[in-house]
């Protein structure tokens, strides 16, 4: 399963995505915003780990149930995203950069599921 390229161009955003989330998820923390921290950070980092369970799917319907939800988090953490920004509680820029790879992930991630269905 997943061995096609946008697998691994997938995985590979999905990764530098969740690395982009942490240090955003740490700052919430010191600001005392756990709740919002916590859930920010489990969608964003449970995206990579579902592309990367993906990879070893054991049939074909198990790798689409696994993108699914990858897709489903990455929709997760793109509305996550839009509460922080709109709140104030991150920057606008490192905002609008961090929406656009999320963008990215949910519109690849909707290809694949679409691709295997």
């Amino acid at each position: 399963m997943g061995n096609d390229g946008q697998t691994n161009v997938i995985l590979e955003k999905s990764y530098q995505f969740a690395l982009a989330v942490v240090p955003v998820a740490r700052q919430l923390q010191t600001d005392k915003e756990f709740v919002l921290s916590n859930q920010f950070v489990r969608a964003g980092t449970a995206i990579g780990a579902l592309v990367e369970e993906a990879q070893a799917a054991q049939s074909r319907a198990d790798f689409h149930t696994k993108m699914c939800i990858a897709e489903k988090e990455a929709r997760e953490a793109h509305y996550w995203l839009r509460i922080l920004k709109d709140c104030g509680l991150i920057d606008g820029g490192e905002a609008e950069s961090l929406l656009q790879q999320c963008q990215e992930l949910k519109r690849i991630l909707a290809a694949i599921t679409k691709s295997t269905a």
